[in-house]
């Protein structure tokens, strides 16, 4: 069995679990977030912990199992703390604005690019050049961290772009005659 798959999730106080419709369900001060139930884990739930077990002794049971496990894990953690990325704008000229629910970013081309925030994710920019994401759903925090990134991305000669804040990029060497 797998070995994340072994360990239980605890739910802690104020977070509200429901299984029901294929579908779990937990609720939070972060919020509310859905999963669809896969048929090859079976949930269980007993002194403040859900524990995962596959129904058949099947590789892929096995390993839906400690992937079912993490996509919960990740909902409890994302209705109580939430997830945030760090991005950096390294350039000259290179800036980042919030204007209502949309991310307005000067990355060197002759227009302003505009970015539209769904619903859940909040955007912000401490400084010109830093951009925070963060909401409570994990996947699409670092969906929408990816697509800011994807504007510019780090190039490898000088390094300009946008990258994110733990991101390394390393330089190369410019051609020597």
């Amino acid at each position: 069995m797998s070995r994340v798959g072994r360990l239980a999730v605890s739910i802690p106080a104020g977070v509200d679990v429901s299984i029901n419709d294929g579908y779990i369900t937990v609720k939070g001060a972060g919020g509310s977030l859905q999963q669809a139930l896969n048929g090859l884990v079976s949930i269980s739930t007993a002194d403040g912990k859900l524990s995962f077990k596959p129904v058949d002794d099947s590789r892929n049971a096995d390993a839906m199992c400690g992937t079912m496990r993490q996509l919960v894990n990740n909902m409890v953690i994302g209705v109580t703390k939430g997830f945030e990325k760090k991005l950096v704008l390294i350039g000259v000229g290179y800036k980042a604005q919030v204007a209502g629910g949309k991310l307005n970013l000067a990355a060197g081309f002759s227009h302003p690019v505009n970015i539209e925030m769904p619903a859940g994710i909040t955007i912000s920019a401490p400084t010109p050049t830093e951009v925070l994401v963060k909401g409570s759903d994990r996947q699409r925090v670092g969906q929408i961290a990816a697509e800011i990134r994807a504007v510019r991305p780090p190039e490898p000669y000088k390094g300009k772009g946008i990258r994110y804040a733990d991101e390394k990029v390393t330089i190369k060497e410019t051609k020597k005659k």
